[in-house]
């Protein structure tokens, strides 16, 4: 079938606390996929918008600034296609979705977490974000089939399989 001609897909983004991680995933995923999905993000807590996310965002040209922290319960009736967990432990307490959901796990560093000058943590903010960006490139290219994904996504991380959960 092909995607086209199908419906969005919804992808949903699960965090900790939805402030970074899922945030930067959330954004690369929108602007990649467009009208072919409808992509949201949510935390198993609600931590808020982390400004660094959004700062880092918009230097790659994302905004990211609208966004809202969500918990995963405001989504329970939405039907995902995908469920993608960004940090062990919303992988290891994320709810049972009522759906045959795709569920793919990998564990991002908490950028959050960032010790240092203010410089040395939005280096680490940029870092993660880097590690996003290709996981998201890559996921849209092996789920949703190249297009503009394809033609952003190294060659490196072409091959790189995304780990199923």
């Amino acid at each position: 079938m092909s995607l086209m001609n199908s419906h969005p897909k919804n992808i949903l983004v699960l965090c900790t606390g939805n402030s970074c991680r899922s945030q930067l995933l959330h954004g690369y995923l929108q602007r990649l996929l467009g009208e072919k999905a409808r992509v949201y993000s949510a935390g198993v807590e609600v931590h808020g918008l982390n400004p660094r996310a959004v700062r880092v965002m918009a230097e790659d040209g994302v905004n990211i600034s609208q966004h809202t922290s969500n918990h995963v319960q405001e989504y329970a009736q939405v039907p995902f296609d995908y469920v993608l967990t960004v940090c062990d432990h919303a992988n290891e307490v994320c709810p049972v979705f009522p759906s045959l959901a795709k569920k793919r796990h990998h564990n991002f560093p908490d950028p959050a977490k960032a010790t240092g000058s203010e410089d040395e943590i939005l280096a680490q903010f940029r870092a993660v974000r880097e590690q996003v960006k290709a996981y998201a490139q890559a996921f849209v290219a092996e789920e949703f089939g190249g297009g503009e994904a394809e033609r952003e996504v190294p060659a490196a991380v072409r091959g790189a399989q995304l780990s199923p959960q």
